[in-house]
C-alpha cells in the first residue's frame, strides 16, 4: 500500500503510530533448558527500546517470542488490544537480502510473498529516503555492505508496521557506517514502537529511549534504564559515559 494521500514515506502515518506492549511472564525452553522465565517487561508505544545483556543470555529468543516465531508460557499484549498479527515488521542480523532479486525486488519482498500488487514508486521513495537513489537495479553482491544494510531498513520501513523488532541490524558493518545506520533509524523510525537487540552499550545509549538489561540464567529482566535527551545522542558527554559505567555494572561487567 502507498503513503496515504499528503504524507510523506518516511514518516508514520496514523496507521504506523507506535503501539505500547505489555510482555507478561514470559518463558522459554528448549527441551530441558529454560532460556526465559517469568520474565515482564512494559515496552512504551512511540519509543525505541535497547535489549542488553551477554551473548547468549536469550535476547534473541525473547524478540523471536514476540514476533510468536517461537512458543511459550506468558503473554504479549498490545496497549490498544488488538492482536499484533501484521504489525509486526523484522529486521534480523545482517542484511538477510536475496541475492538473486535486485535491490528494488528485495524492499518489494514482503508485498511479493503475500502476492500484492507492488508499490514500485514507493519502494523507489524508500530507497532514496536511505540515501541509495541509483541501485534500484544493482544485485546484492555488486553493493557495499553498509548499501545492503540500507537496503534491508528500506525493506523494513516498506512494511509499514507500527512495530519494529530489530536483532543486532547493524553489527556486520564498520564502525564509521554503523554510526551512520543508527543515525538514519534513529530519524526514520521516529514514533513507532521499536524492540532492538544489540550487544553493544555504547549503540543503546546513542538511540535508544530505554535500555533493558538481561540477566540471569534463565534470563529475566535485570533493570531498565531511561536515558534523557534526543536520539541519537552523543556520547562524548559526562551523562553518557556515566550512563555506560551504570550500565556495566547492570552486566556484571565492572565491580
Amino acid at each position: 500500500m502507498g503513503a496515504l494521500p499528503g504524507t510523506s514515506v518516511d514518516h508514520p502515518t496514523p496507521k504506523t503510530a507506535g503501539i505500547g506492549l505489555r510482555l507478561q511472564d514470559l518463558a522459554v525452553s528448549y527441551g530441558d533448558k529454560a532460556i526465559l522465565q517469568d520474565l515482564s517487561l512494559d515496552i512504551p508505544a512511540g519509543r525505541t527500546t535497547c535489549l542488553l545483556g551477554p551473548s547468549g543470555i536469550g535476547k534473541s529468543t525473547l524478540l523471536q517470542r514476540v514476533a510468536g516465531l517461537v512458543d511459550g508460557p506468558g503473554q504479549v499484549m498490545s496497549s490498544d488490544g488488538l492482536p499484533l498479527t501484521g504489525r509486526i515488521a523484522l529486521m534480523g542480523q545482517g542484511d538477510g537480502l536475496l541475492p538473486w532479486l535486485t535491490a528494488l525486488d528485495n524492499v518489494l519482498l514482503g508485498a511479493r510473498v503475500r502476492r500484492e500488487r507492488p508499490d514500485r514508486d514507493r519502494a523507489q521513495a524508500m530507497l532514496v529516503r536511505v540515501g541509495l537513489p541509483d541501485v534500484s537495479g544493482a544485485l546484492p553482491a555488486t553493493l557495499s555492505g553498509g548499501m545492503r544494510q540500507r537496503v534491508a531498513l528500506a525493506r523494513t520501513l516498506m512494511e509499514d508496521r507500527p512495530l519494529v523488532l530489530m536483532d543486532e541490524p547493524f553489527s556486520a558493518v564498520d564502525a564509521l557506517t554503523r554510526l551512520k545506520l543508527q543515525d538514519l533509524a534513529a530519524e526514520m523510525l521516529s514514533g513507532r514502537t521499536v524492540l532492538m537487540v544489540t550487544h553493544d552499550p555504547w549503540e543503546a545509549i546513542r538511540i535508544s529511549h530505554a535500555i533493558t538489561v538481561m540477566t540471569g540464567d534463565p534470563a529475566t529482566i535485570q533493570r531498565t534504564l531511561n536515558p534523557d535527551g534526543d536520539t541519537p545522542r552523543t556520547i562524548d558527554t559526562d551523562a553518557a559515559r556515566d550512563l555506560w559505567r551504570e550500565l556495566m555494572h547492570a552486566l556484571g561487567q565492572v565491580s
